[in-house]
């Protein structure tokens, strides 16, 4: 995923330097994970049990659970794996989710985020450490 993305910037009035911004994918990728973060009823960001210890000895933090790409027009695309907490409204804090990544993102790297697909791969209590996996 350590891929650079090119960000278009007008000429402003505040710089008189030419160059290229260059934002790697890394980079968005941990936005998107602070942004899901702090979302309420978002337990964490990863995949289940399984999957998070295999990708702990696969990728760096900032990119476990996260994907980002671009697409054909050049927007961000990304998709985030979450464990929410027992009693949320799944689709509700989802919703939340798209909403924060894409304000965050944007906000941040002043370039747009095409779609935000958020997979819900589990639910946990507060008290326990308990997690329940979905049925596909």
């Amino acid at each position: 995923m350590g891929v650079e993305t090119k960000v278009p910037f007008p000429k402003t009035n505040h710089t008189s330097v030419e160059g290229d911004i260059k934002i790697n994918l890394n980079v968005v990728a941990g936005i998107v994970r602070l942004a899901v973060q702090q979302v309420k009823g978002v337990h964490s960001v990863g995949g289940g049990l399984v999957e998070g210890i295999a990708e702990i000895f696969s990728k760096k933090d900032l990119e476990r659970g996260v994907r980002v790409s671009e697409s054909d027009k050049g927007n961000y695309v990304i998709e985030v794996k979450v464990t929410l907490f027992f009693g949320s409204e799944l689709v509700k804090v989802g919703e939340m989710i798209q909403q924060a990544v894409s304000e965050n993102v944007f906000n941040m790297t002043h370039k747009q985020v095409e779609r935000v697909d958020v997979v819900i791969d589990g639910v946990r209590t507060e008290s326990s450490g308990k997690e329940e996996k979905g049925v596909s």
